[in-house]
C-alpha cells in the first residue's frame, strides 16, 4: 500500500509532503488498517465547503493506492490526524 499526504496551507503557506510504501512491513497491516478508517466515506469533513476550514489552518489531501481525499483543519476524526501524523513523520 503506497500512502501519499500533502499538506498546505498555515500560516507561512508552506507545503509538506511525505510517502510511506508499506509493503513488506512488519506493521503493514496496521497501517492499513488506520489508512482504512481515515478514509471511510462518513469522515467529518466537506472538501467542497469552503467554510470547513479556519483562517490559517492546514489543508491536508491523502492519496492511498490512487483513492485521493481532501480535508482541512479543524475537521479531520482521530483516524486522519494520526494518519497524516505518521506519514509526514516516517515519510519525510
Amino acid at each position: 500500500m503506497r500512502i501519499s499526504v500533502v499538506r498546505t496551507g498555515g500560516f507561512a503557506g508552506i507545503e509538506r509532503r511525505g510517502e510511506v510504501d508499506t509493503s513488506g512491513r512488519q506493521d503493514e497491516d496496521e497501517w492499513r488498517a488506520l489508512a482504512l478508517r481515515a478514509l471511510r466515506p462518513d469522515a467529518p469533513c466537506d472538501p467542497a465547503d469552503p467554510a470547513g476550514g479556519v483562517r490559517d489552518g492546514f489543508s491536508y489531501t491523502v492519496t492511498v493506492d490512487g483513492r485521493t481525499v481532501s480535508f482541512r483543519d479543524p475537521h479531520l476524526s482521530d483516524a486522519q490526524r494520526a494518519l497524516v501524523s505518521r506519514v509526514l513523520k516516517e515519510g519525510a
